[in-house]
């Protein structure tokens, strides 16, 4: 497995390939998307993320803010690491939907958040029952 750097694309790469995946699934012209109009978003692989931690499963959702941003949806199960790593292109957030996170010491858990600075480096280890994660971030983690 090729090392991992979420800074191997950028923003505006992941635009592209978020803007073809919508023109591919007519959501070009809608107001409005939900989850039922991509029902397939996880098996079909086109915003599949491959440039994850080992044991991590990633997707760029179909939608972005103005240029600005891009949003994703991850899981992992018990005990997986997340190396050392920063996001240089822009700042981030993420949400812990289910499961937790230990990060300095913290276990993060369902509904709880962490913000995290364009460059702030960062690690953590996924807790015992596995995680699910909705980021946003100002640049391209894929």
């Amino acid at each position: 497995m090729a090392t991992f750097n979420p800074n191997s694309k950028s923003l505006a790469q992941c635009i592209a390939e978020i803007e073809q995946f919508r023109i591919s699934r007519n959501l070009d012209n809608k107001q409005i998307i939900t989850s039922r109009d991509v029902p397939d978003l996880w098996k079909a692989k086109e915003l599949a993320v491959s440039n994850v931690p080992g044991g991590f499963n990633k997707i760029i959702l179909p939608f972005y803010t103005d240029g600005a941003a891009t949003f994703y949806i991850s899981s992992a199960g018990p005990y997986v690491k997340v190396p050392r790593h920063s996001h240089d292109e822009g700042n981030g957030i993420r949400i812990i939907m289910s499961g937790s996170i230990f990060w300095d010491g913290l276990e993060l858990q369902a509904s709880e958040w962490m913000y995290l600075k364009a460059g702030a480096p960062y690690e953590f280890e996924v807790g015992p029952r596995g995680v699910s994660i909705f980021y946003c971030y100002q640049c391209c983690c894929a």
